[in-house]
């Protein structure tokens, strides 16, 4: 299908929303733990999803038969990337963040080629080491001596590692079980399938800020602005996001959409410039031209599996 005003529209939403997502994550710093914000996210996304997918739970029978691979999806979809983004959060910055999760179709490339077998041109591999330059240009500042040394921010390396979580959660939705393939995989719409895993997520997040609470005993400090804040990122990130971006997907096919999942670092430079005050760096206009030049690369004549860009 061409691209058309309707498509283009739909597709700047995800990741306008996404790129609001970090922005947010960053003004709650201080204000909510961040593996508490994870789950409170999608507890509210939960509420939200449950009166459209409520069906799914009148057979419970067939959630139980995949139960192992659900919880996986819900441990790290739900569960784990988002609080390792609102983890990085507290010590880096949302535009660095979101140039870092824009080199995930890179990690994709390298764990089908490791994990799944999936052959990789060297076309492909030059194309994951322009994306990790600009990776490493994030990480260092614009200064190696920073990457060689010891000063490294603490938020990026964990974004990176919310980035590896995001690839093995996008190959388990490309690659699932037989019990999710063909005939067997049950009748589920996106708002089922979104909501079982949300229901698992739900389970690991609250584990997650129990523990973190545990370690820390720091509680969320609750005002209108906090309840605001938790309000967009389960309407927005959550569910509009994900809902624009399936359809998006279906229609124009995942290699044009990843075109505009790049738009997430743009949407995030704006927004923090507007209400953090953050000015974008001369080192992430190159960090960007590399992760694009790479990601162009690597997906050139190539088919990855559908993704939902991390928000």
């Amino acid at each position: 299908m061409h691209l058309n005003l309707r498509w283009i529209l739909l597709l700047t939403v995800p990741p306008f929303l996404w790129a609001g997502n970090a922005v947010v994550g960053r003004l709650l710093v201080g204000l909510v733990p961040p593996l508490a914000l994870n789950a409170m996210r999608w507890t509210l996304a939960f509420a939200i999803l449950l009166p459209l997918g409520w069906r799914v739970f009148k057979d419970f029978s067939a959630i139980r038969q995949r139960w192992t691979y659900l919880g996986v999806l819900g441990l790290l979809g739900m569960g784990s990337y988002n609080a390792l983004l609102y983890g990085a959060l507290q010590t880096s910055t949302p535009l660095n963040v979101t140039l870092i999760a824009a080199s995930t179709p890179i990690f994709m490339l390298v764990i089908g080629a490791t994990v799944y077998g999936v052959k990789t041109r060297s076309v492909e591999w030059w194309g994951a080491a322009l994306s990790i330059f600009g990776v490493a240009t994030v990480l260092s500042h614009g200064h190696w001596d920073t990457l060689l040394g010891t000063r490294l921010v603490p938020g990026d390396m964990l974004m990176l590692v919310a980035v590896l979580v995001w690839a093995a959660y996008t190959w388990l939705l490309a690659r699932p079980p037989q019990a999710m393939c063909g005939a067997q995989r049950p009748p589920w719409r996106w708002a089922d399938f979104l909501l079982v895993q949300t229901t698992f997520g739900c389970a690991w997040a609250w584990l997650g800020a129990g523990v973190e609470y545990q370690l820390t005993a720091q509680t969320i400090v609750w005002s209108p602005k906090v309840w605001a804040a938790f309000v967009y990122m389960a309407i927005g990130p959550s569910v509009l996001a994900y809902w624009c971006w399936g359809r998006g997907v279906a229609a124009v096919g995942p290699a044009m959409a990843s075109l505009f999942a790049n738009l997430t670092p743009v949407f995030a430079a704006i927004l923090s410039a507007a209400l953090l005050g953050e000015t974008p760096e001369g080192y992430h206009l190159v960090a960007f031209v590399f992760i694009a030049l790479g990601i162009a690369a690597s997906t050139r004549k190539t088919i990855l599996p559908r993704q939902k860009v991390p928000g």
